[in-house]
C-alpha cells in the first residue's frame, strides 16, 4: 500500500525529529519510524470501520424512525444507503470484523454527532437523489454511487481530517495515500466476493520497509559525514537561513546517492525534489535541485557512486 516516496517521507519525518531532540538516540527514531509505517495500515482499517459504523448508525436511525409514523418517509429515504451492496460488503466483511476485534481502533459509534452529520450530507446530495431514482440498481450502479460518496463526503471531510490529526499525527500525511488506495480498491470489487477487498498487512521484512529503515539508519549514523558533504555547496545561501527541513532532505538524499547503489541517481533527485515541493518553502525546490545537481556531478567525477542495476522507485 505504501509507496517508496511515502517511505522516504516517513524517513524524513524521523530524521527531522532526531535533529530537533537533545540526546536523541537512533533506536528511538527507528521505533518511531516503524510505528509510523504500521499506523498507516491501521488508518486503512479505521476508515473501513467508519463505513461499517455509518451503516450501523443508519440502521439505528431507521429503527427509531419506524416507531414514529410521521417520519416514515424519512425512514424509507435512508434505507437505500444500508442496501448499497458495497457498503453491505464492508459492513459484513468477516476479515474486517476479525481485525477490528484484535486491536484497539477508533470507536466510531461514540462519534454519533459526526455520523449523524455524515449520514445527513450523504443522503441529501444530488448524487444520492439520482441514485434513489434507479428502480433496481445494478452492482455497477452501487459501485458508481458509493465511489462518488466516498470521494465527496469521506475522503474530503474536514472534520475527519481534524479528528484524525488529533488521534495520530502521522495520519495526516497518510490520509491522501490511504484514500487513494481505498478508492481504487472499491472500483475493483467483485459482487459477492469478500476476497476482492484487499487488506494489506504491515511486514517488517517487506523490501520497502527494509529500505526505509536502512536509509534512516545510514542518515543518522553518518550525520557528520553528510553535513561535511554539504559544506561549500551553498555559497549563495546564508547557512543560518537555510530551512532545517531542507538540510534534512539533502542529507537523506546524499545518503541515498552514496549508500544505495541499486537506486539510480535520477530517481533520487526526482523523489527529493518532489518532497521538497510538498514539505518545505516555495524556494526549496530550486535550492535542493541546485545543491543535489552539484553533488551528483562531484560524486560522478570522483567515482563515489557505484550504481548498479535498474533500481527501484
Amino acid at each position: 500500500m505504501l509507496t517508496r516516496r511515502h517511505i522516504r517521507i516517513k524517513v524524513m519525518q524521523s530524521a527531522y525529529s532526531f535533529s530537533h531532540k537533545e540526546n536523541s538516540k537512533l533506536q528511538d527514531e527507528l521505533v518511531f519510524f516503524e510505528t509510523s509505517v504500521s499506523q498507516a495500515y491501521n488508518l486503512h482499517l479505521s476508515l473501513l470501520a467508519l463505513m461499517k459504523s455509518l451503516v450501523d448508525f443508519t440502521l439505528d436511525q431507521i429503527t427509531t424512525h419506524a416507531k414514529l409514523r410521521s417520519v416514515e418517509a424519512k425512514s424509507h429515504h435512508l434505507e437505500l444507503l444500508t442496501k448499497n451492496r458495497v457498503l453491505c460488503m464492508i459492513h459484513k466483511h468477516p476479515i474486517l470484523e476479525k481485525k477490528l476485534q484484535t486491536k484497539k481502533f477508533i470507536k466510531w459509534d461514540l462519534e454519533f454527532v459526526f455520523l449523524k452529520d455524515l449520514m445527513r450530507k450523504i443522503t441529501s446530495d444530488t448524487f444520492y437523489k439520482a441514485y434513489e431514482q434507479i428502480e433496481n440498481p445494478t452492482w455497477e450502479d452501487d459501485v458508481k454511487w458509493f465511489s462518488k460518496c466516498f470521494k465527496n463526503h469521506i475522503a474530503s471531510s474536514d472534520y475527519l481530517y481534524e479528528y484524525l490529526e488529533d488521534q495520530q499525527i502521522t495520519w495526516i500525511d497518510d490520509l491522501p495515500l490511504v484514500n487513494t488506495f481505498l478508492s481504487k480498491s472499491f472500483k475493483q470489487l467483485e459482487e459477492g466476493k469478500f476476497e476482492s477487498l484487499p487488506f494489506p498487512e504491515f511486514e517488517k521484512h517487506h523490501e520497502d520497509f527494509v529500505f526505509g529503515r536502512e536509509l534512516l539508519e545510514k542518515t543518522i549514523a553518518n550525520d557528520l559525514q553528510l553535513q561535511h558533504e554539504l559544506e561549500g555547496k551553498t555559497p549563495n545561501w546564508d547557512p543560518e537561513r537555510i530551512a532545517q527541513i531542507d538540510k534534512v532532505i539533502l542529507k537523506i538524499a546524499i545518503a541515498e546517492l552514496l549508500y544505495f547503489p541499486s537506486i539510480p541517481s535520477k530517481v533520487t533527485l526526482n523523489e527529493y525534489l518532489e518532497i521538497a515541493k510538498d514539505y518545505s518553502t516555495p524556494k526549496s525546490n530550486n535550492f535542493v535541485n541546485g545543491v543535489l545537481d552539484k553533488l551528483v556531478k562531484e560524486f560522478e567525477q570522483e567515482k563515489r557512486m557505484n550504481k548498479t542495476g535498474r533500481g527501484l522507485l
